[in-house]
C-alpha cells in the first residue's frame, strides 16, 4: 500500500482508534480495525524458530509452543560467517512462520556482545558490529523474501540481562556510533525490515522506547527508516512519551491505559502529527502481513531438519587439532563417549527463544548402529562431581582409541533475564577433563554452550570443537564433523579470553545501581585483545579445517585514499592440501598507531568471503573498501571522518594472525566542527584545517630550519627509535604560538587573517 493510502486511511480513524492501534490487541498481534479493512498482525518470538503459543500466552518462554524447526541460536551461526546460509535459514523460518499464520517474526538479535556474560549472548552473532550488520541483514532478506516481516531487535545498546528494565547505557558518541549502532545502521541499509524493537534500557537516561534521539532523528530523519517501531514486551512505561519518542505499537496489550493517549491529545500535550506517524507505521506494517500472507504448501520438518543440520555443520568450529586426533575413523577406533551432554544434549538457551523443537537425537541416537562406540555419563549437570562416574569414565577412555567428552554449560547458566558470573565450566566437568586428559592422550572435548567458557585444560587434550547451541540437529552435525563426513569451516565470531578478567569490559561489568558506563569505550572484543597485544585462548576469526590453505598475491588498486576513495584489494587463496574444504578470508584495515591523529583499534575486519575450494584449486577473492572502511566517528564534527595516516590492508587466518598486507597512505578529510582557532591552538590541530595546513606547509621548512641549526650548534644526536615516535610529539603538539616566537618575520596581521580565514570555514551551518 502506499504511503498515501495509509495516511488516508489515518484520516478516517477516530481519536479512540488511533490511541487503539499503538497497543497490543493481546500478547502477540496487533489491534486491527475491521470497518476500514485493517487486520491484524500476529507476531512471533524468533530469532532461530518459531514460537507461536496458541494456548496460554507468555513472553519469557515458559509456556509450550507449537512445534516448529528449531535452527541453530546466533552464538552458532555467527561463527558460519556465510550470508547465504544465513539467507536460507531466513527462507526455511519464513516458510514456518506462514504454516503458522504468522506475520512478523521477532528477529534478528544483533546487539554487539560487550562481555562474555551477557545472559543472552546466544542470541546474538558477534563482538563485531560489521559481522553482526551483514549477517543479520542476510537473515531478514531471507525471512522477508517469504512474505513475512522481521524485527530487528535489541534497538539500542542493550548488552546485559542485569537490571535490563532500569539500566541505563552511558558511552560516549563515538563507542555508540562504531560499535553499537553500526550493526543496526548496515542492516536496517541494507535489508529494511519490517520493523524494529526498541529495548528496555535507558540511554543516557531517557528509555529506549521513549528516545527521540535515536527512534526519530537517527532512524527515521538521519537513516531514512520507512518501518514500525515497537517495544520490547514491558518495556513502556508511560504510554504517552512513547508515542512522542517515535515508538508505534506498545506490547504487550495495554488497552487499559489507551485512554491516556486521547486525554493527551485533547489537552495538547500530545501532538496529532505524532499519533498519526505511529498509526500510519502500524498500517503499513499491517498491509505488509496482509500482502505477504500466502496459501502454501505443508510446512517440510524433516526438509527443514536437513537444513537445521546442514547449518550447525558450517558453523561447527574447530578449534584444536593436536596431532591429527581429528577426523577420527569410526570403522578403526574404539571410541568412549563420555558426557551428560551426549545423552541430553544442549541446543538452545532460555527465555523467549525457546523452541518446542521438531526433532532432537542424541548423539547416542545418532551412534547407536556403531559397533565401538560405548558411552558413560561421567558427570550429571550439577557443580559436585561424582566419584563413581568419573571412575567409570577414566576405565572407558584408558580401553579406547580415543575419548570424546561432551562438556558445556548446563542450560540454568544461560538464559534471557539474567546474566553469567562467571566463565567458569562446572568444577565437575573440568575435573572429569582433568582426569580423562591423564590417561587417554588422544582427548577431544565437544563445547556445547552459548558463549566462551574457561579452558584450564586446553593444553592437556588434542581436539577441541566449539558445537555452540546448534539447534534440533546439533548432534548429527557433530558426529559428521568428528567423523570427517563434513570438513569443519567454521570460525570464532568472538574471541575467547584465557580469564575473565582479561576482558576489557571486566572492571565496569554490570554497572553500579542503574548506571552502567561502557568505559572501554570502542575497544571491544579483538578491538582490545589485538591492540593491547594480549595473549588470548582462541582469537576473533580462529577456525581449523582438515585441509590447508595459502593466501598470496594481495594488491590494491591504489596506495593512496581520500574521502570519495574506493579501493579494491584481492587476494588469492589457495587448498593445498589434499581434501576439499572452505577457506574464510578475512580482510581487516589495520593502522600504523604512530603515524594516526587519533586512538584507533589496531585492526578492524572491514570484509570476510567464503568459498569452497577443491584440492590444489585457487580462487581471487576481490574486495571493494570505501570511506567508512577508514573512517572514525568524530564527536566534535558529529560525522565519519577519514583521518590522516597510514594504514594497512591486510589478509589474515585471525584477528591476532595477520598473514599479508599493503599500505597505503591516506589524505586528512576536513570537516567542520564549529572549533575556534586562536594562536594557542596545537599545531597539530591546525593541519585538520585546510587554510591552516595551507599555511603551515608554506612556514614550517622556516621553523624546522631553525630547529636543525639549533641542534646542530649543541651537538645533539639522533634520537633512539625515531621510527616509533608518535605523529603529534614534539614541535606539532606545541601552539601555533611556539611558531609565532619563532618566525617574527611573519606580521601580526598575517596571524590574525589566517586565524581568521581558518574560523570562518569551520562553521556549521
Amino acid at each position: 500500500m502506499k504511503n498515501e493510502e495509509i495516511r488516508q486511511l489515518v484520516e478516517q480513524l477516530t481519536l479512540e482508534e488511533k490511541a487503539s492501534l499503538c497497543s497490543g490487541k493481546d500478547m502477540f498481534s496487533t489491534q486491527d480495525i475491521p470497518r476500514l479493512q485493517i487486520p491484524s498482525c500476529t507476531l512471533s518470538d524468533g530469532p532461530h524458530g518459531v514460537r507461536k503459543q496458541e494456548g496460554e500466552q507468555d513472553f519469557m518462554g515458559q509456556n509450550v509452543s507449537v512445534t516448529a524447526t528449531c535452527f541453530p541460536a546466533a552464538c552458532a551461526t555467527g561463527s558460519s560467517f556465510d550470508p547465504e546460509l544465513l539467507k536460507e535459514m531466513g527462507q526455511s523460518l519464513g516458510q514456518n512462520c506462514q504454516k503458522e499464520h504468522v506475520q512478523v517474526l521477532l528477529g534478528p538479535g544483533i546487539n554487539i556482545k560487550r562481555s562474555p556474560l551477557c545472559g543472552r549472548n546466544f542470541e546474538y552473532f558477534s563482538e563485531d558490529p560489521y559481522v553482526s550488520g551483514v549477517l543479520g541483514a542476510a537473515y531478514i532478506k531471507g525471512v522477508q523474501s517469504e512474505g513475512v516481516g522481521t524485527c530487528l531487535k535489541h534497538f539500542l545498546a542493550n548488552s546485559q540481562e542485569n537490571r535490563r528494565r532500569t539500566q541505563s547505557s552511558e558511552m560516549d558518541e563515538r563507542t555508540l556510533r562504531e560499535i553499537y549502532i553500526s550493526a543496526f545502521e548496515y542492516a536496517l541499509k541494507e535489508s529494511k525490515p519490517w520493523s524494529v524493537m526498541a529495548s528496555y534500557n535507558k540511554i543516557h537516561g531517557i528509555y529506549a522506547t521513549e528516545n527521540k534521539t535515536y527512534l526519530k532523528t537517527l532512524l527515521r530523519d538521519e537513516w531514512n527508516y520507512e518501518g514500525a517501531v515497537i517495544s520490547d514486551w514491558a518495556a513502556v512505561h508511560d504510554r504517552v512519551e512513547v508515542v512522542k519518542g517515535g515508538c508505534a505499537l506498545t506490547m504487550p496489550g495495554d488497552k487499559g491505559q489507551d485512554h491516556l493517549i486521547i486525554e493527551a491529545v485533547e489537552n495538547g500535550e500530545l501532538s496529532l502529527k505524532d499519533l498519526d506517524s505511529c498509526c500510519e507505521q502500524m498500517i503499513g506494517l499491517a498491509m505488509k502481513g496482509k500482502k505477504g500472507s500466502r496459501e502454501v504448501l505443508p510446512y517440510d520438518y524433516e526438509k527443514a531438519h536437513e537444513l537445521a543440520r546442514k547449518v550447525s555443520e558450517e558453523s561447527m568450529v574447530l578449534l584444536k587439532n593436536e596431532e591429527h586426533v581429528l577426523p577420527i575413523d569410526s570403522q578403526q577406533k574404539k571410541i568412549a563417549m563420555i558426557g551428560k551432554f551426549a545423552e541430553i544434549p544442549r541446543y538452545q538457551g532460555r527465555g523467549s527463544s525457546q523452541i518446542n523443537a521438531y526433532r532432537v537425537p542424541s548423539i547416542l541416537d545418532v551412534v547407536k548402529d556403531e559397533k565401538d562406540v560405548c558411552y558413560t555419563e561421567g558427570f550429571d549437570f550439577g557443580e559436585e562431581t561424582d566419584k563413581e562416574k568419573l571412575l567409570q569414565a577414566v576405565m572407558l577412555a584408558q580401553k579406547s582409541d580415543v575419548a570424546v567428552i561432551f562438556a558445556g554449560l548446563p542450560p540454568v547458566m544461560e538464559s534471557e533475564g539474567y546474566d553469567r558470573w562467571t566463565m567458569k565450566l562446572p568444577l565437575c566437568q573440568n575435573e572429569l577433563i582433568e582426569a580423562v586428559s591423564n590417561v587417554q592422550k588422544n582427548t577431544i572435548v565437544v563445547l556445547q554452550n552459548g558463549s566462551p567458557v574457561e579452558m584450564p585444560w586446553a593444553d592437556k587434550v588434542n581436539g577441541i570443537v566449539e558445537a555452540y547451541l546448534g539447534g534440533e540437529a546439533v548432534c548429527e552435525a557433530i558426529w559428521n564433523v568428528l567423523t570427517g563426513k563434513v570438513n569443519p569451516s567454521g570460525h570464532l565470531a568472538e574471541t575467547f579470553p584465557k580469564k575473565l578478567s582479561d576482558n576489557p569490559s571486566y572492571l565496569f561489568w554490570p554497572g553500579e545501581g542503574d548506571r552502567v558506563e561502557y568505559n572501554e569505550g570502542i575497544y571491544v572484543g579483538y578491538r582490545y585483545y589485538a591492540t593491547k597485544e594480549m595473549d588470548v585462548q582462541f582469537p576473533f576469526g580462529h577456525g581449523l579445517s582438515y585441509t590447508t590453505f595459502e593466501y598470496t598475491d594481495l594488491s590494491v588498486d591504489r596506495d593512496t585514499f581520500s574521502a570519495g576513495d574506493t579501493i579494491q584489494a584481492d587476494v588469492t587463496v589457495k587448498n593445498t592440501g589434499n581434501r576439499a574444504g572452505k577457506a574464510l578470508v578475512q580482510l581487516y584495515v589495520g593502522v600504523l598507531l604512530n603515524t594516526m591523529t587519533v586512538k584507533r583499534p589496531v585492526r578492524e575486519l572491514k570484509g570476510f568471503k567464503k568459498v569452497f575450494l577443491n584440492p590444489g584449486e585457487s580462487r581471487t577473492i576481490s574486495f571493494t573498501l570505501d570511506k567508512r572502511a577508514f573512517a572514525y566517528w568524530d564527536k566534535e564534527a558529529h560525522n565519519w571522518r577519514v583521518a590522516e595516516g597510514t594504514y594497512e590492508i591486510q589478509a589474515g587466518w585471525s584477528a591476532e594472525e595477520v598473514c599479508l598486507g599493503k599500505q597505503i597512505e591516506a589524505e586528512d578529510e576536513f570537516i567542520p566542527t564549529g572549533i575556534v582557532y586562536t594562536i594557542m591552538t596545537p599545531i597539530c590541530d591546525v593541519k585538520k584545517n585546510p587554510v591552516g595546513k595551507e599555511f603551515l606547509t608554506r612556514i614550517m621548512p622556516m621553523a624546522e630550519g631553525i630547529i636543525k641549526r639549533m641542534g646542530k650548534n649543541k651537538g645533539s644526536e639522533p634520537m633512539p627509535y625515531e621510527e616509533l615516535r608518535p605523529l603529534n610529539m614534539g614541535l606539532l603538539s606545541e601552539p601555533l604560538q611556539t611558531l609565532k616566537r619563532m618566525l617574527p618575520n611573519i606580521t601580526e596581521d598575517e596571524w590574525k587573517s589566517v586565524l581568521a580565514e581558518m574560523n570562518s570555514i569551520e562553521r556549521i551551518e
